[in-house]
């Protein structure tokens, strides 16, 4: 009986590693998407409207998945990534204007992203706030330059647990269950500027351009790395596509829960005591109090957890922002591209991701508040992704451009479900805001 339990319990270990060594593109861009940003927006969701818009955690989750999946599949079909492909298929006007659009979010981004990381560190370390952006502009386009991005990804992965702050507070808080529950699945929609402001900030932070464009190209980085190609062209198989589908679906999974439990927590602390607005990095930090309240300086020690998890996330999702920038300009000009190319290979390449993060850098200093300016990117963000989810679905069922590897009809229509809900919810905004 021992020798069998040994036996199982080997296997189990085999399966695990099987199904981690699953995990790479689709993992890596669920981990960025709860970057900064992310973590701002999702809690002054629940900062200032409670568990109303809980229920948005729950029902992006098919259409995250699926539209990250399309993405993915565009890429190991056609070998190339987006930008690429639409370059062959579709006019240049078309190319330029998805090229820059995604251009301009993701540098808008970027700079919102070291002012976050610059703020949450201002909590910790005595330092002004000029110099913590100036050290992280630097140590972020060093690593980006002469450390492959697979490297030191595998470093600030660790740091990103400090996120499981928020699911251990969720535990420890009492919660209202059954609140939860209604508020999950029951929709509750409010017709006023803020209220969609924020859900369009919501949407923008989950179904994001600049993830589209880096999934796509790092399952292509994937295949050559394997060697998955003939005659320059790829080996795609049932199993390739299963594989990737694994991938995709655990990372959009724990992404979303991650976002499900910083909603909740932000309204079970923050909104519960009356702290309905998130002005600054010690306000986000307070959601974690309760976590350490036994602790002496339990309000530092929350700072140093909120801190750590925005600092090491945003270290992780810069060089995706930037990277995914750079994928897409080095396609459109046929220069070399891939993180894990050498700087002297890739010149231009890494030269847009240089030019990009010292554009974001700048943008600190013009007098947007660091945590505003991540809710505004993420809404950004959210009108960037409507005409991308529009090419996007085109590529997708297209039998020109994917043969018999386009998208099904099922997919296809949620495709499209994403672009049309997030197409309506910026009319809406604009609506609202002129009736305001």
């Amino acid at each position: 009986m021992k020798a069998t339990l040994i036996a199982r319990l080997k296997q189990q270990k085999i399966r695990l590693k099987n199904w981690a060594k699953l995990l790479g593109p689709g993992l890596t861009t669920g981990a960025a998407d709860d970057d900064p940003s992310g973590i701002a927006t999702y809690t002054q969701t629940g900062a200032k409207f409670g568990y109303s818009q809980l229920w948005t955690a729950v029902y992006m989750l098919p259409l995250m998945i699926v539209v990250q999946e399309t993405c993915a599949r565009i890429g190991l079909v056609q070998g190339k990534g987006i930008a690429a492909v639409i370059k062959e298929y579709y006019s240049k006007r078309v190319l330029y204007f998805i090229v820059g659009t995604v251009l301009v979010a993701n540098t808008i981004n970027i700079g919102a992203d070291i002012g976050a990381m610059a703020s949450a560190a201002a909590l910790i370390i005595p330092l002004p706030f000029a110099v913590l952006a100036l050290a992280f502009t630097s140590v972020t386009l060093l690593l980006e330059i002469f450390t492959t991005y697979k490297t030191y990804s595998r470093i600030l992965k660790w740091l990103a647990l400090s996120l499981l702050a928020y699911p251990l507070t969720l535990i420890i808080v009492k919660q209202p269950w059954l609140t939860l529950l209604k508020a999950s699945f029951i929709p509750s929609f409010s017709f006023n500027f803020e209220y969609i402001f924020i859900i369009i900030g919501v949407l923008g932070t989950t179904i994001s351009p600049y993830m589209f464009f880096w999934q796509a190209s790092q399952e292509v980085e994937e295949e050559k790395s394997k060697r998955l190609l003939r005659n320059g062209k790829p080996l795609v198989t049932k199993r390739l596509l299963h594989n990737m589908r694994i991938d995709n679906a655990t990372g959009m999974i724990m992404s979303e829960l991650t976002t499900w439990c910083i909603i909740v927590v932000a309204a079970t602390v923050l909104h519960r005591s009356g702290n309905t607005d998130i002005k600054d990095a010690a306000d986000a930090a307070r959601a974690l109090e309760p976590l350490v309240r036994s602790f002496p300086n339990s309000g530092y020690i929350a700072k140093l957890i909120f801190s750590t998890g925005i600092i090491g996330l945003g270290l992780l999702a810069i060089p995706i922002f930037s990277g995914s920038a750079a994928y897409a300009i080095s396609e459109t000009l046929d220069w070399k591209t891939g993180l894990n190319l050498k700087f002297k290979k890739a010149h231009g390449f890494y030269g847009v991701i240089t030019i990009a993060t010292l554009i974001g850098l700048m943008i600190n200093f013009i007098g947007i508040d660091p945590i505003k300016a991540l809710i505004y990117a993420a809404v950004l963000n959210g009108i960037a992704a409507v005409p991308l989810l529009f090419i996007i679905a085109r590529i997708s069922s297209s039998e020109l451009i994917m043969g018999k590897y386009k998208s099904s009809k099922t997919a296809n229509i949620v495709v499209w479900i994403t672009f049309g809900a997030m197409a309506l919810a910026i009319i809406g905004m604009i609506v609202s805001f002129v009736n305001n």
